[in-house]
C-alpha cells in the first residue's frame, strides 16, 4: 500500500478495519500531533505496532494542534504531518481528526488496544475506559529520554 492510501476518513476506514476484525487481526490506535517527527516518535510508534496488528494513528488536525500548543504551532501541515506519518512501515494507516480530543475516532473504530506515552497516567487517556468497556486494553509506552518535539524547536530557537 502506497503511503497515500494509509490516510483514510472514518468513513473510509470502517469496511477494511470490520474485514481486519473478522479475521481475527488485533487493532492499535494511538493519536498526537507528530509536529517535528523525532527518534522518540519512531521508537514509540514500533512500540505502539508491536502491541498488535495493524496501527492506527489518529493525527490531531491543524486547528487542534493550534488549540493544544498554541498560535506558533503546528510547524507542518496537516497532510505533511499524515504523509510522514504514512511512510512509516509500523505506521498501517492515519486518521486526521478535528477535535481536541480523539474519543469520537476511537469510539467508531473501537480498537483492541489504545497506546498512549509515558506522560500520561490510564486514568487521564481520553477513550481508556471505554476501550476497556469493549474488551480492549490501555497500553503505556515509556518516553525516549532526550527527544521530545518542545526540547527541539527550543533548541532550534536559541
Amino acid at each position: 500500500m502506497t503511503f497515500k492510501k494509509k490516510i483514510q476518513t472514518i468513513s473510509s476506514s470502517k469496511e477494511l478495519l470490520q474485514d481486519l476484525k473478522n479475521l481475527g487481526h488485533k487493532i492499535v490506535f494511538t493519536n498526537g500531533c507528530f509536529d517535528l517527527l523525532h527518534l522518540g516518535h519512531i521508537t514509540y510508534l514500533e512500540q505502539a505496532k508491536a502491541k498488535g496488528d495493524f496501527l492506527i494513528v489518529g493525527l490531531n488536525s491543524d486547528a487542534s494542534v493550534n488549540r493544544l500548543k498554541g498560535s506558533e504551532r503546528p510547524l507542518k501541515d496537516e497532510q505533511s504531518r499524515a504523509s510522514i506519518l504514512a511512510a512509516l512501515s509500523s505506521v498501517d494507516m492515519v486518521i486526521i481528526f478535528e477535535e481536541e480530543t480523539p474519543i469520537d475516532l476511537i469510539s467508531a473504530l473501537i480498537p483492541a488496544v489504545l497506546v498512549k506515552g509515558g506522560d500520561y497516567k490510564k486514568e487521564n487517556i481520553v477513550g481508556a475506559d471505554f476501550v476497556e468497556d469493549q474488551g480492549g486494553s490501555v497500553e503505556i509506552i515509556p518516553f525516549l529520554d532526550g527527544h521530545s518535539s518542545t526540547d527541539l524547536i527550543n533548541k532550534i530557537n536559541r
